[in-house]
């Protein structure tokens, strides 16, 4: 099946962006690399009556520090952020994390800000925005406003960008001095979505932990923190087993709109849950 007919405008600036949304409404649609966007037209889930194209928007691009964080520009390609010396050193979950999206001509193409606002809750993305606390930066006709990451993912494929705006930078507080991050997914294949997946960052000293985030992905309809096991976790040893009935009923209700998926179990999500706990407070306690 190929997409239905559409017309095509390529812009050159964010107000050719907003032309477009005035003409044609909500029947309008931006495409930037296009990965996820051209199988959902192919397959008609979408029909829009016009294709937007920013490609041609350098002031959507690049990866900057300035005021205690990184900003990342929305049509950043994903591959940029393994190469990015910005990136290892101020936020490197996302270079811990971008391997692990796709393939390479996937996370060539592939831009950050589509990743974020397409919103599959089994994306990598979106749980490590959500763990380093990210400020997504939207821009309308009226001007520009700041989502916390905890508040931008709405559900599948749901985000607060409203109709007429478009998602121009997200900003990462720099990594704190002596705090660490961790990453930890189950995978059919690399560069499959992901089974379930774990993203962490907190501070650790002597085996113990403290100012622990954990965000759970492919568990909900978004990136779930854990809140309640980061608290039970907190001050401890990772291997303290006095914790253990107070972790696992906290991580049982942490992960208590857990959904299963075409190839897992409700059972086998929550097995995987204790088992990547785990793995990832083990990394984050070793630096490995």
């Amino acid at each position: 099946m190929k997409a239905a007919p559409f017309e095509y405008i390529r812009a050159t600036t964010i107000g050719d962006v907003f032309e477009a949304y005035a003409k044609f409404g909500e029947d309008a649609q931006i495409i930037a690399g296009g990965q996820s966007l051209m199988p959902i037209l192919n397959m008609r889930l979408a029909t829009p009556k016009a294709l937007v194209d920013i490609n041609d928007l350098s002031e959507l691009t690049g990866i900057t520090k300035s005021n205690g964080a990184i900003r990342i520009g929305s049509l950043t390609r994903i591959r940029e952020l393994i190469s990015a010396p910005e990136v290892a050193e101020y936020a490197p979950l996302l270079k811990l994390a971008a391997p692990h999206i796709a393939h390479p001509a996937i996370r060539n193409r592939g831009t950050v800000g589509g990743s974020l606002c397409h919103a599959d809750p089994a994306a990598e993305l979106p749980a490590c925005i959500s763990v380093v606390d990210g400020r997504m930066n939207i821009t309308g006709p009226s001007g520009e406003r700041i989502v916390e990451s905890e508040n931008f993912f709405q559900g599948i494929f749901e985000t607060s960008v409203l109709p007429g705006e478009l998602l121009s930078s997200i900003d990462i507080p720099v990594i704190k001095i002596g705090e660490s991050v961790a990453f930890e997914e189950f995978v059919r294949r690399h560069g499959d979505y992901a089974t379930l997946g774990l993203v962490a960052r907190g501070c650790a000293e002597d085996g113990k932990v403290s100012g622990l985030k954990l965000v759970f992905f492919s568990v909900s309809d978004r990136p779930i923190s854990a809140w309640r096991t980061a608290q039970v976790l907190e001050g401890h040893q990772i291997d303290d087993q006095s914790l253990r009935a107070n972790l696992d009923a906290a991580l049982e209700e942490d992960l208590s709109d857990i959904v299963k998926d075409v190839h897992t179990s409700v059972e086998a999500k929550k097995h995987l849950s204790k088992e990547i706990l785990g793995r990832v407070l083990k990394k984050l306690v070793t630096g490995a």
